[in-house]
């Protein structure tokens, strides 16, 4: 099969072409504009391409709800000139062909589920932390969408003590997202991340903020898998830190061996690396080609 699939992020939205088997033939990247320029550049990459179908994994928020007259649109995002995007129906008008849309973390977790760290399992939790903070929902063998789909990114978190910044989210100042999201980090230290050095006192406090959120994920939704993505995440000594914090929160209360003693192997990386998010639009333009879209 010849499947269509795109990771539409904040910063670049990334196109390719992939089979059934999760292997990604073709792809192109450029930056997220305003959405005509943006979106002709997509249409003109797979005008050609004679694709089956074609996935969708963006970010959001977004309209889920196929019974909504805006389904399909970008809704409340804080990227200038998003917002009411009927992003799915302009592609359509364009290549009528089925269409698999969701969030681009739910996409994420997706393609993980199919052909990566989750694979063989039925449920997973996947973060993307870079540039935003996402969180996609695996559950039941189904991904988790309900009245809109999960915001994780904006819960709400306790403060570290030695904390004075005063959070970046537009929505909520200092939500999770808001606190330890890229751009949070640098406003915060005056540096990328990336310039920071490992023993940072930074990466405790990021630490500190995502071991929150994923103590809370387990308590809440009592996940297989919990697996961490995106830009922050290449900073491996982040790991071994988060997996302590969601132990100490936990303090032995859930009484699984996974996070009593396995838990390496249960907070983990992408095994799709980067790759995760065009993976996962894959597998929603597979799935939509097999059960329609």
């Amino acid at each position: 099969m010849r499947i269509g699939a795109i990771e539409a992020g904040g910063t670049k939205i990334v196109c390719g072409i992939g089979n059934e088997y999760g292997i990604i033939e073709d792809r192109i990247h450029f930056p997220t504009e305003q959405p005509e320029p943006t979106m002709e550049k997509v249409i003109l990459y797979f005008q050609d391409k004679g694709v089956e179908a074609i996935g969708i994994g963006t970010f959001g928020p977004i309209n889920l709800d196929r019974n909504s007259d805006q389904y399909g649109y970008v809704t409340t995002t804080p990227k200038q000139g998003w917002s009411g995007h009927p992003f799915l129906s302009t592609l359509k008008t364009a290549i009528n062909v089925p269409y698999g849309w969701d969030t681009d973390v739910n996409a994420a977790a997706y393609g993980e589920v199919m052909w990566g760290a989750a694979q063989g399992l039925d449920s997973c939790v996947y973060y993307t932390i870079g540039t935003g903070i996402g969180v996609g929902v695996y559950s039941e063998g189904k991904i988790v969408h309900g009245l809109v789909h999960p915001e994780g990114g904006h819960l709400l978190v306790r403060r570290h003590k030695d904390d004075v910044f005063e959070g970046l989210c537009p929505y909520h100042g200092d939500c999770l997202e808001g606190m330890a999201a890229g751009p949070a980090l640098e406003a915060r230290w005056n540096k990328k991340g990336s310039h920071l050095p490992i023993d940072h006192p930074a990466w405790q406090m990021e630490a500190f903020y995502i071991g929150q959120a994923i103590t809370g994920a387990i308590l809440m939704l009592s996940p297989q898998k919990i697996i961490l993505g995106g830009g922050v995440m290449h900073q491996q000594q982040l790991f071994s830190m988060i997996r302590d914090e969601v132990q100490r929160n936990l303090n032995g209360y859930v009484n699984s061996e996974t996070i009593l003693t396995n838990i390496d192997e249960y907070i983990v990386p992408p095994n799709l690396g980067d790759n995760a998010g065009l993976c996962g639009a894959l597998a929603l333009g597979l799935a939509a080609a097999k059960h329609g879209g």
